[in-house]
């Protein structure tokens, strides 16, 4: 997909301030306990995702996370279709107190390329 430079500009405005995690990394955690979040819209989700992610949109995680997971030291990797939505969404979860946030460098797409287990 090609993204706009006002959102580019918006995405690298905010990264140097996430924490991201390749997808081994991401397997790692998840293995010790970490939360994968996926923030993509309802149909990506549907069309299939990271095996034993939560499905947390982008446009309702701001206003659900608190009830879903309410301990904001909670270990949490957020993923979408390649790392943007992602990393937008890290950035607001850590301006709401959550201190142990992370965003999936490559998304979606990188963990399907790493062969990761999926679920439809």
């Amino acid at each position: 997909m090609k993204h706009s430079p006002e959102f580019l500009q918006l995405v690298d405005e905010v990264k140097g301030q996430v924490k991201e995690v390749s997808v081994e990394e991401a397997q790692q955690q998840q293995h010790g306990g970490a939360l994968l979040i996926d923030v993509r819209e309802d149909n990506e989700w549907e069309a299939g995702h990271a095996t034993n992610a939560i499905h947390l949109g982008r446009g309702i995680i701001e206003r659900d996370i608190i009830e879903k997971i309410p301990n904001k030291s909670a270990e949490l990797i957020l993923y979408c279709g390649g790392g943007f939505r992602s990393v937008l969404s890290a950035y607001n979860l850590q301006k709401m107190g959550y201190t142990n946030v992370f965003s999936m460098a490559g998304g979606w797409r990188a963990w399907k390329d790493a062969g990761a287990a999926v679920e439809q």
